[in-house]
């Protein structure tokens, strides 16, 4: 069975030392004994994210697969080829089409066997609950500091924060531009000629600039989330 490795660290830091490389290209060459397996070669990615796979050792990698060059490829664990849960199952539908194994030594995986398909499967479906379950409880999290008045993130337009520099309250100076701008709208003035009345009548925005459209859609369409 002729195999490939791959090796990954994700700042330039850890490659200039080559600890953590060694580690993984260490574990790979055991599994490939293991195997007894002809090693093809190591792709070593020294300073690479794993945000997507778009880099250069990965393309290499995928190259490979889709020669027809490998029929196995061994990472010291899993979230060295990726840490995203779509790219992982993109990366095992790759693999599955080209009759390609998944090893990984860490989680002691092998997508040559069906269990191993299972268990990664399981692992796949376990992961993407955790990350939807920590947005949840960050959004509630989020909401229930909106529901006591604190601030989240920027602070909209026509509110300051408080003296305990944790809370928000009305701006009386913001809400008075807030209620100009609702008014103009009401009565038929287009965002741009909204714009116009406000920098007519000297009023400007929190950073002190002119007023021009896109400041007033941002407040009308978005809810003023974002600080102007």
């Amino acid at each position: 069975m002729r195999v490939i490795g791959y090796a990954r660290v994700s700042t330039d830091k850890q490659a200039d030392r080559g600890v953590s490389l060694d580690a993984q290209t260490e574990k790979i060459r055991a599994m490939v004994v293991v195997h007894a397996a002809e090693l093809t070669d190591i792709i070593v990615e020294a300073g690479e994210s794993a945000k997507s796979l778009n880099r250069p050792g990965m393309q290499r990698l995928l190259a490979l697969v889709d020669a027809g060059d490998v029929q196995a490829v061994i990472v010291a664990k899993l979230d060295r080829l990726t840490r995203s849960v779509k790219d992982l199952c993109e990366l095992l539908e790759k693999f599955e089409r080209r009759g390609v194994a998944l090893i990984s030594v860490a989680e002691s995986l092998d997508t040559g066997s069906a269990a191993g398909r299972l268990v990664l499967n399981i692992m796949t479906a376990v992961s993407q609950w955790e990350r939807e379950a920590i947005g949840e409880r960050t959004r509630d999290a989020l909401s229930h500091k909106r529901t006591n008045g604190e601030r989240v993130g920027n602070i909209q337009f026509g509110y300051c924060l408080c003296a305990d520099g944790k809370h928000i309250e009305p701006d009386p100076r913001e809400q008075a531009v807030l209620t100009e701008i609702h008014q103009l709208r009401r009565s038929g003035l287009t965002l741009r000629g909204i714009a116009a009345a406000l920098n007519h009548r000297a009023l400007r925005t929190r950073r002190g600039s002119a007023w021009r459209l896109e400041h007033v859609a941002r407040i009308i369409k978005q809810g003023a989330t974002k600080e102007i």
